[in-house]
């Protein structure tokens, strides 16, 4: 049986939901699944994954194919990294705590990337905000200056609409 990890879609229309399955390559795509090890939900930012390591260790290992996606998504949680530093273990490179040491600096090096990506998100949005109360400022200016502006036309226009009303009367 040719065993395929891939996404099985459910949510609702305009809102996908993924389910990470392993199927045969034959069964449909929201059909009969062997195993379910995790689930991905893309409308999140950054997009949710959550994924039992273990079980989709033994199934790359085991030689189920991934599509192109799920390839993805396991390569960013570390599947094929591991799968690499293990293959390295029965070769006789290094011994299993060397691999796991490996692993875990991988891993403490990925959250620094992501804690530093989080802290530029924050600061560009504190910087959009400074930009949007500059710009909210602004604008509150130019409309005070154009009602001020307004008001003079009006009062000037009501200047000068009181003589010429008296100049007929006169007459």
């Amino acid at each position: 049986m040719a065993t395929k990890i891939r996404l099985q879609r459910g949510g609702r229309k305009g809102y996908a939901f993924y389910r990470i399955v392993i199927a045969d390559a034959r069964a449909p795509r929201d059909g009969k699944f062997t195993e379910k090890i995790g689930t991905y939900n893309p409308n999140t930012n950054p997009a949710t994954v959550d994924l039992n390591f273990d079980r989709a260790l033994y199934w790359v290992e085991t030689g189920a194919q991934p599509t192109d996606t799920v390839r993805n998504i396991l390569s960013r949680e570390g599947i094929y990294l591991m799968k690499h530093l293990r293959g390295g273990v029965k070769k006789g490179a290094f011994d299993e705590a060397t691999a796991q040491k490996k692993f875990d600096a991988w891993k403490a090096d990925k959250q620094k990337g992501l804690e530093k990506i989080a802290a530029d998100v924050k600061a560009e949005k504190a910087v959009n905000e400074e930009i949007a109360k500059k710009v909210a400022e602004k604008k509150a200016a130019e409309a005070a200056a154009k009602a001020e502006e307004e008001a003079a036309k009006a009062a000037e226009a009501a200047a000068a609409e009181a003589p010429a009303e008296e100049a007929p009367a006169e007459a």
